[in-house]
């Protein structure tokens, strides 16, 4: 189901003409399309998720969890166990939405609208043991909203729509010191429009948003790349999608992305900035993971285009195949045939891989996946 699509044509100039076109071909994806049946369910939408070998953390605008028609409470944090479906004891609470999860070690990080966490004061971000749940000492005061996070190199990275952190400008990006949990005063790169997601590969973060400029500069918009240590912009990646970038990864073959504008297309560029596939759906593209170089992702479209043209409304203009909030796409740019299918009308919010397991786990606001009830998260392998 696209979601105002008049308006959205009326917030869009418009889509380049300019782009590959992949074809359907009957290839096979890594994990299966049949979701577990045994995992925990939500009573609200998941935001946010993230493996830890065999745990995956979830984040999000819930109060409760289901499992075997037992109710408790999880007040916007919650994991289970991916190989079991067993929610586990692990259960925080922070009191709004939690919009980004990080793991790292021991540590499991969140950001999002929230103002206090497990009883105690936490402006925007907060970390917990990884095992326990127990809140850490990471406490900064953030002049907006954030809405990604990444973590290498001893840094955990943020984006959003902030301004300042703990009194520092900075200009919706900002990194904090593992070693401490203090702001890294040296890495201040800055874009003049919110940014939705962060990836990291190599000495490069990865940056998706709204924004036309990274460090004042108009090389690289809505997706660019910056140093991981100093922050500078690196002209060597300039790919110019033509539409917000929802979401970002990156692999060892190149960065995909998750676009909107009118529909939504999911891109992929080699490390050079070059367009390696582009196709097109009939809503945007949320969600991105890749998992032995198969792009997965997730969003609110029903359809994924056969072709890349789509009209004024972002509907497909020539013939479509069903692809119900998730989709696969191999790595020539193929439509994958993994069709698992799910409802809702945002569909899938968030999508994370774990190569050790091979699996993939969505979460978002569906509530049922492939005919079966599966609510607000599943897992496939």
């Amino acid at each position: 189901m696209r979601i105002s699509q008049r308006l959205r044509l009326a917030l869009t100039a418009g889509v380049a003409a300019a782009v590959s076109v992949p074809s359907w071909s009957p290839a096979h994806a890594a994990v299966g399309t049949a979701a577990r049946g045994d995992l925990p369910s939500f009573n609200g939408s998941v935001h946010a998720v993230a493996f830890r070998g065999g745990t995956v953390y979830v984040g999000g605008d819930f109060t409760a969890a289901t499992r075997h028609g037992r109710q408790v409470g999880r007040s916007r944090l919650a994991a289970f166990d991916v190989r079991t479906g067993e929610l586990l004891d692990w259960a925080p609470t922070a009191d709004r939405t939690v919009r980004a999860l990080a793991v790292t070690g021991d540590s499991v990080y969140a950001a999002g609208d929230f103002g206090r966490v497990s009883g105690a004061a936490r402006d925007a971000v907060a970390r917990f043991d990884a095992d326990s749940g127990e809140l850490g000492d990471f406490a900064h005061r953030v002049n907006g909203v954030p809405r990604a996070l990444a973590v290498a190199h001893g840094r955990l990275y943020l984006g959003g729509d902030f301004t300042a952190v703990d009194d520092a400008t900075r200009r919706r990006l900002a990194a904090f010191r593992l070693s401490d949990g203090g702001l890294d005063r040296g890495w201040t790169p800055a874009a003049d429009a919110p940014v939705h997601a962060l990836a990291v590969a190599g000495r490069r973060v990865y940056l998706g948003g709204s924004f036309l400029r990274t460090n004042d500069s108009p090389a690289a918009p809505r997706l660019s790349a910056v140093d991981a240590a100093t922050g500078r912009l690196d002209p060597g990646f300039r790919p110019r999608p033509t539409a917000v970038v929802f979401a970002v990864a990156a692999d060892y073959t190149g960065v995909y992305a998750g676009l909107g504008g009118l529909g939504g297309r999911a891109e992929s560029w080699t490390a050079d900035g070059r367009l390696r596939w582009s196709r097109a759906f009939d809503g945007d593209v949320q969600a991105v993971t890749a998992l032995d170089g198969t792009a997965y992702i997730g969003g609110h479209f029903d359809r994924a285009c056969t072709r890349p043209n789509v009209d004024r409304f972002g509907d497909c203009v020539d013939s479509a195949r069903s692809r119900i909030k998730l989709a696969a796409i191999d790595s020539d740019g193929d439509l994958d045939d993994w069709a698992p299918q799910a409802n809702g009308v945002q569909g899938v919010r968030a999508i994370a891989a774990s190569p050790a397991l091979g699996a993939i786990v969505a979460g978002g606001d569906f509530t049922r996946i492939g005919g079966a009830t599966h609510r607000r998260v599943a897992t496939f392998d």
